[in-house]
């Protein structure tokens, strides 16, 4: 009497585990088609087919960048030193490891998906959405520190800031997209260097002139 008992209560936990796994999943599944749908009906399409089409590609991305980000902690990557600089791995970098081994097709077929119904412009405008405008963000930040700033210079940093966003899109926290960026901002800053700035000594200039306005608007 006593197994049986037992064998029914294992059941039904079993059952019980089950519901609420397939009641999470729902959910989480909910949550990226309900985040998809607002980026997509913020472009104004006007096309419910068109629409539709874009919010499961969307959304399927999301899930399976999600996906892949839970089933892959930082654990799965071995304790090290990160090579350019000799130092031991941080757990952002072993999480941003793990989270760029997911395969390619997912990133391609967000890709081909947006730009199947939408403009480069358009498809630039859900990319932001996923970075929450870092590139604008950014290239303001450029545009105050280096003093007369080239079009030529705001075309190439530009570009790198859009390589960042398109490569963040395939990371889940706000930390590793910021990281992410991170990256091209190091190639950005190279690249002024590179070609007669001086970054350390421009944002050196800039930080007081930031201190010296603050202090300035305090007195009054």
């Amino acid at each position: 009497m006593k197994k049986k008992n037992i064998k029914l209560l294992v059941v039904i936990a079993l059952l019980v585990l089950n519901t609420t796994i397939k009641a999470q999943s729902t959910k989480a599944e909910q949550d990226e088609t309900a985040k998809a749908k607002e980026w997509i009906s913020s472009l104004s399409l006007n096309d419910n087919e068109k629409e539709n089409r874009l919010v499961q590609v969307v959304a399927t991305h999301l899930s399976a960048v999600k996906d892949w980000h839970n089933n892959h902690p930082a654990s799965t990557v071995p304790a090290g030193i990160n090579p350019l600089d000799g130092k031991p791995l941080s757990e952002l970098h072993r999480q941003i490891i793990a989270d760029s081994a997911m395969p390619t097709n997912v990133h391609e077929s967000l890709m081909s998906g947006l730009r199947k119904d939408l403009s480069e412009q358009q498809v630039s405008l859900v990319l932001d959405k996923y970075t929450i405008g870092k590139v604008a963000f950014t290239m303001k930040g450029y545009q105050a520190i280096v003093p007369e700033m080239t079009s030529i210079e705001t075309a190439e940093i530009q570009k790198l800031m859009e390589k960042a966003r398109e490569q963040a899109v395939d990371y889940k926290s706000m930390k590793e997209i910021s990281a992410i960026f991170e990256i091209y901002k190091t190639q950005a800053e190279s690249y002024l260097n590179n070609h007669g700035r001086n970054w350390r000594q421009m944002y050196g200039d800039y930080t007081k002139k930031i201190k010296a306005e603050k202090e300035a608007a305090a007195k009054k």
